[in-house]
């Protein structure tokens, strides 16, 4: 710091005010101190000033399965908002969510002087994990559902499977089968029960629930089940991977969509719009979702009383050319 401001013709505590983002400080001032770190390729010590500062400005982040878009989404969430908020992320990730799993790497986040842990936790059995956990910093669940008793940020997942749903039967169509993600996810379970909710409501038969795996494959396959019932005129796939298989399967099966079959998904991936055809579809907006999870984060960082302990996120529909009007023979 001394070398950019001897470089610069300024004070160090000039140069520390640059740094710092400080308002006063002349336009001209600042520009030769930046201009002078940049030839001196200069780093501000981010050890040094947590011992100054006795803070890390860094967050920890326990993800789960980042290989997933909606995991994978929410991380990237995460870590362009406390970015934008001036903090670093560490990234913790677990291949399952049980409570030793998630407790060790709280513990290792917290070795690496993390100030507050955003923990990733979509499936079920992370609702017992994160009732078990230990952490001297605040912790803020994510994806983790109505039942966490934690600060926690989710997507109203029953709300897009009823907007989905109710779409469908507006459209004519006598009931909506509904191919489901795995048992063990959150989003699985509420979706479903959004789905099943909106057909009893609607006085419209309940059919038998499909199951899969979140994968294309898991898609297809439940499509070559359902390709040739003529009973079948719509279905809410609860992704967007899954209705890509399941789309394929139709295709290949001389079905088509939406004339004979529509097809809902549920995510809005950026390649929904390409598919044949375009998808309908529920998106998340997984940038808000990390917003309002860094912002709950920092209000307990500070110690600020909650308005509301649980946040959920609205989605919304994205209206293509997969669904359309029941065909009436």
């Amino acid at each position: 710091m001394a070398d950019v401001a001897k470089l610069a013709g300024v004070s160090h505590q000039t140069v520390s005010r640059v740094l710092n983002g400080a308002p006063h400080v002349r336009p001209g001032t600042r520009e030769r101190v930046l201009a002078a770190i940049r030839e001196l390729d200069y780093r501000p010590n981010s050890a040094a000033r947590a011992l100054v500062t006795r803070r890390s400005q860094t967050l920890g982040v326990v993800s789960f399965d980042s290989t997933l878009y909606g995991p994978a989404s929410m991380l990237d969430g995460i870590e362009r908002a406390a970015r934008t908020a001036d903090y670093f992320v560490s990234v913790a990730s677990l291949r399952s969510l049980d409570s030793r799993s998630v407790q060790e790497a709280v513990d290792r986040l917290l070795d690496q002087g993390v100030e507050g842990v955003v923990v990733i936790a979509p499936q079920i059995s992370a609702v017992s994990a994160l009732a078990k956990l230990s952490s001297s910093v605040p912790v803020v669940a994510v994806g983790s559902g109505s039942r966490s008793r934690m600060p926690m940020v989710s997507f109203d997942n029953r709300a897009g499977a009823e907007v989905a749903t109710r779409h469908l039967l507006d459209l004519g169509h006598r009931t909506v089968h509904h191919l489901a993600g795995p048992a063990g996810w959150m989003e699985s379970r509420d979706r479903q029960d959004g789905w099943r909710q909106t057909l009893e409501a609607g006085g419209a038969r309940v059919p038998r629930v499909g199951s899969g795996d979140w994968s294309a494959r898991s898609g297809y396959e439940a499509g070559l089940r359902i390709a040739h019932d003529p009973e079948v005129t719509a279905v809410f796939c609860a992704n967007d991977h899954m209705a890509l298989g399941l789309l394929r399967a139709l295709h290949e099966a001389g079905r088509a969509i939406p004339g004979e079959i529509s097809v809902i998904g549920f995510d809005d991936i950026p390649e929904a719009a390409y598919f044949t055809p375009p998808l309908t579809t529920v998106r998340q907006d997984f940038g808000e979702l990390g917003r309002r999870a860094l912002e709950l984060l920092l209000e307990e960082l500070v110690g600020v009383a909650h308005t509301r302990n649980h946040v959920q996120i609205s989605p919304e529909m994205v209206l293509r050319r997969s669904a359309g009007p029941a065909r009436r023979d």
